[in-house]
């Protein structure tokens, strides 16, 4: 007698297929849960850019005067800007990381390696806002007095750092008029005559509080391996006219080279840019110098992607663009104001005499 009939059962599925669709399944769920560990990594990608000859998200101008005459220009000095995922508060996920390593212009860093151990993002962007503020107060002092308007110049305490000596007796917006008699006339005078004392030392300091001025002394301390006080000045200009910049939420100090370029072009007959589009980037101290900025490669992708055919780039970042060729977009390199603005005359006249990086 034969046995009993063998049917198989469609629904079913094989030990070997089972095995694989489990193996999968974990293999999402560990994809899911590896997305959701955040990791100490921040990356850098190009930002928008922003013709600080024209206009803001909000329609009115990026740079307004009163008080004095402005002239029509034609042309774009673009400032630029990184876009940063990851830091404080908002970390990064290994997705976001294989992202940015399959990107060419994208670029990946520790978490400290662009922010101090212990910040918080609400610091990180207070600390932006304010070097923002500080950037166009300067770039205003430099670009007025390139064209010989009188901007005088105070120093004031921003902060204080909690737990100095000087915060029992120094306050923020205390306007420092002389250090052991000497009177200052830059911050450089501050450091040189703290410095000579050392650490634990009292310092004679004349400030100017609400308006009265009154000699106080307050003891030293040591701050990344020097003598110093513990405060954050911030220069405090007297200038001629009122000039507001406007960059929106933008934050940093990075922009402070072009929105002189814009300051100094707007109150000057003609365009500058002899109506080209030229981006660029750099910090400016009350002396003109041009800073070094972070994201370079990013800023000028962003530039090139706006349309930008030059690049301003501070003369300490042309080392980061060693032996690199960013097709369609000359990167021209400035150490100071002055160059800035000779390199703009000359593009604006052709571009053949231009000292370049990479």
């Amino acid at each position: 007698m034969g046995g009993p009939a063998v049917t198989s059962d469609p629904l079913r599925i094989s030990r070997r297929t089972a095995a694989a669709l489990w193996a999968a399944f974990l293999g999402v769920a560990l994809a899911a849960i590896i997305a959701l560990i955040p990791l100490p990594y921040a990356v850098l990608r190009p930002g928008p850019a922003t013709n600080t000859l024209g206009k803001g998200s909000d329609g009115k101008p990026l740079v307004t005067v009163v008080g004095a005459p402005t002239y029509p220009t034609t042309g774009a000095l673009d400032f630029t800007t990184v876009s940063v995922s990851g830091g404080p508060g908002r970390r990064v996920n290994a997705w976001d990381l294989l992202g940015a390593y399959l990107s060419s212009s994208a670029e990946i860093y520790r978490e400290d390696q662009l922010f101090a151990p212990g910040t918080t993002s609400e610091q990180v962007k207070e600390r932006n806002a304010a070097d923002m503020t500080s950037s166009q107060e300067e770039a205003t002092a430099v670009a007025l007095r390139s064209i010989g308007k009188t901007v005088t110049t105070r120093y004031a305490i921003a902060s204080v750092a909690e737990g100095t000596p000087a915060a029992a007796v120094l306050k923020p917006d205390d306007i420092v008029l002389a250090v052991d008699g000497t009177t200052i006339a830059s911050l450089a005078d501050i450091q040189r005559l703290v410095r000579a004392h050392t650490s634990g030392q009292e310092v004679r300091l004349t400030i100017r509080r609400a308006g009265k001025d009154q000699d106080v002394s307050a003891r030293t301390t040591t701050v990344e391996g020097v003598t110093a006080l513990g405060v954050r000045m911030q220069p405090v200009y007297d200038y001629p006219f009122e000039v507001t910049i406007d960059a929106g939420d933008v934050g940093g100090p990075s922009a402070g080279t072009m929105f002189a370029l814009a300051v100094r072009d707007i109150l000057t007959p003609g365009a500058m840019t002899g109506g080209k589009k030229i981006a660029g980037t750099g910090t400016i101290d009350d002396a003109g110098e041009v800073g070094p900025i972070g994201g370079i490669r990013q800023k000028i992708v962003g530039a090139k992607e706006a349309g930008a055919t030059y690049f301003l780039a501070p003369a300490d970042n042309c080392r980061d663009l060693a032996g690199e060729q960013i097709e369609g977009i000359t990167v021209v390199r400035i150490a100071t104001f002055d160059d800035a603005v000779h390199a703009v005359d000359e593009i604006a006249a052709g571009g053949s005499d231009l000292p370049r990086c990479g």
